[in-house]
């Protein structure tokens, strides 16, 4: 990977990553969070080249699509498809004839460096993302704070360094806000208050 798409887009102030220190890694292992996977973030740093994934209006989404040599990238997309399995069933490798890796991207922009895994099924063509992080204590703790305090579930694995997290569906607030906050009414724009504030309570 070259040293361009490292250094490219990247935030001149960033929170700094934390270590997964003893008490939390006991934590983890002791409610299932850890486990051994078949690929870790650094695998994924080994990619070839890379090209920028645009959105439906041509804008740059600082989301970067990699691809790998042949000898690399039939391990990576088997091994991407054990981990998405085990994040959402019983890791039986069962389903595994029936996954597709379609992409693999890459984020300069944020703190961990995200890869973001897309994931096909290709018995009804639909697809979910998970993404692959550098491993954080803070993100660990938030992850996990979310997941006891609120409504949601959150499913996410650590081991070592990688963090193996499950998307969470929504559209971005910045993207919200620009977009569709305009177009909603005083009725919606109270309910999203409410949510809000609801959250910040939790």
């Amino acid at each position: 990977m070259s040293e361009k798409v490292l250094n490219d887009k990247l935030l001149s102030n960033k929170k700094p990553t934390f270590p997964i220190g003893r008490s939390l890694e006991d934590y983890v292992k002791r409610y299932n969070r850890s486990t051994s996977i078949p690929v870790s973030y650094d695998d994924l740093l080994r990619f070839a080249g890379c090209i920028t994934v645009y959105d439906k209006n041509d804008e740059d989404t600082l989301w970067v699509r990699c691809y790998y040599s042949d000898a690399d990238r039939e391990q990576i997309d088997a091994n991407l498809k054990r981990i998405y399995d085990i994040l959402h069933s019983d890791g039986r490798d069962e389903t595994l004839d029936y996954l597709s890796v379609d992409a693999v991207d890459y984020c300069t922009f944020g703190n961990t460096r995200p890869f973001r895994i897309r994931i096909r099924n290709i018995l009804n063509d639909g697809f979910t993302y998970f993404y692959v992080k550098q491993a954080d204590a803070s993100r660990v703790y938030g992850l996990e704070l979310e997941h006891l305090l609120s409504p949601h579930r959150i499913s996410f694995l650590v081991h070592k360094n990688t963090l193996i997290e499950e998307h969470i569906a929504g559209i971005p607030g910045d993207e919200f806000i620009s977009t569709y906050m305009e177009g909603c009414d005083h009725q919606e724009l109270t309910q999203i208050a409410k949510e809000f504030v609801k959250f910040n309570e939790r």
